[in-house]
């Protein structure tokens, strides 16, 4: 068993991960839709700046627009997955 394997990034000959997906840039303007994906492991290159992608949680699908400083990191570090636990006591008088 490895434990440090699964940290490691992809392979530099491999190039990033990348699924063929429907882009359209948009004239001034127009909005155009957004890219709706389950593909949460696909890594974000520089085309996509400036682009809106619905990324699926699991249940839904999340609005992430694409900035510069997001470049390299994998769509679905930006949509989360799990809700924030709060405890709530309800009161029973």
């Amino acid at each position: 068993m490895h434990p440090t394997r699964t940290l490691l990034k992809r392979s530099v000959w491999k190039g990033p991960f990348i699924v063929p997906m429907p882009m359209q840039r948009a004239s001034p303007g127009v909005r155009v839709p957004p890219i709706k994906t389950q593909a949460r492991s696909c890594t974000i290159v520089p085309n996509f700046v400036g682009l809106r992608f619905q990324v699926h949680n699991g249940k839904d699908y999340v609005d992430v627009d694409i900035e510069e400083d997001m470049v390299g990191h994998k769509l679905g570090e930006f949509a989360a997955t799990r809700k924030n636990f709060t405890y709530k006591q309800t009161k029973n008088r």
